[in-house]
């Protein structure tokens, strides 16, 4: 007999680096498969903040999308993976694109987007095709709660005229009030297809962006009425909303009008 174990969301990444010791064999399906809570880095030549990954991972390095240098530096960097050049200038154009969205909407935090190039596996000839990686991550001042997008995407062209868009998405979501009292952590994951008119290289970073604000409100209402709509229920059922005073003059009233009634 088989049995399963359900661990807790909030301790993914302390759950996995122990997986992962038991069996190093797993590692790389693991971390390529396993979503995780975004961490930060700094990128030492430009300082601006930038998010970590599997998808932007070379050894124990990782590639900034600002310097497009790997931290800490590799030996024998000439062997990472790069996007090829025209991918890298369509990579520059989105990280500045979604670093205004993640202003705008976040009012803060952290984003990277990470493109790699993707060969068509029926047409050699065609280098149009490629994948990539939007992050985003956002946490709260006292650093009790945390919000992470994880959009990985896969762009097909078809043609001179659209593309065929396919994002995996993930939310992330860590609340808490105090370490040994209550907390809220789960993870939500949608996929999402369409095919969309395009005009030019740039056109692919409106149609990415306009997919992710779109699949990014979906989860956000669906995170809000799943966990804070069920909590509020609960609380609702386990615990008056009136005071005391209140239920006591609700009482006295009803006495009252009960007496009242017996004296007609």
């Amino acid at each position: 007999m088989v049995s399963f174990v359900r661990f807790n969301p909030k301790n993914i990444s302390t759950n996995l680096q122990k997986i992962t010791r038991l069996n190093p064999d797993l590692t790389e399906e693991l971390l390529s498969s396993v979503d995780v809570p975004l961490s930060i880095s700094r990128d030492e030549e430009d300082g601006r903040k930038f998010l970590i990954c599997d998808y932007n991972r070379d050894l124990d390095s990782y590639r900034s999308p600002w310097s497009n240098k790997y931290y800490p530096k590799l030996d024998d960097e000439d062997e990472s993976p790069f996007p090829s050049d025209k991918l890298r200038q369509l990579e520059i154009y989105a990280n500045d694109s979604f670093d205004v969205y993640r202003d705008l909407y976040y009012e803060g935090g952290v984003s990277s987007v990470y493109f790699w190039d993707q060969e068509d596996e029926e047409d050699s000839t065609n280098d149009s095709n490629f994948a990539g990686v939007v992050l985003l991550k956002k946490s709260t001042d006292n650093e009790q709660g945390s919000w992470d997008s994880i959009h990985v995407l896969e762009v097909l062209v078809q043609g001179s005229s659209k593309a065929t868009y396919k994002l995996t998405s993930t939310i992330i979501l860590d609340l808490s009030n105090d370490p040994k009292s209550t907390s809220l952590s789960g993870n939500l994951i949608r996929q999402t297809e369409k095919t969309l008119p395009i005009t030019d290289d740039q056109s692919h970073i409106v149609n990415i962006g306009t997919l992710v604000e779109e699949i990014e409100s979906k989860l956000r209402n669906l995170l809000q009425e799943v966990y804070f709509g069920k909590t509020r229920d609960i609380v609702g059922d386990i615990r008056s909303l009136q005071g005391i005073s209140s239920s006591e003059n609700d009482k006295l009233k009803h006495s009252e009008l009960v007496k009242g009634l017996q004296g007609i």
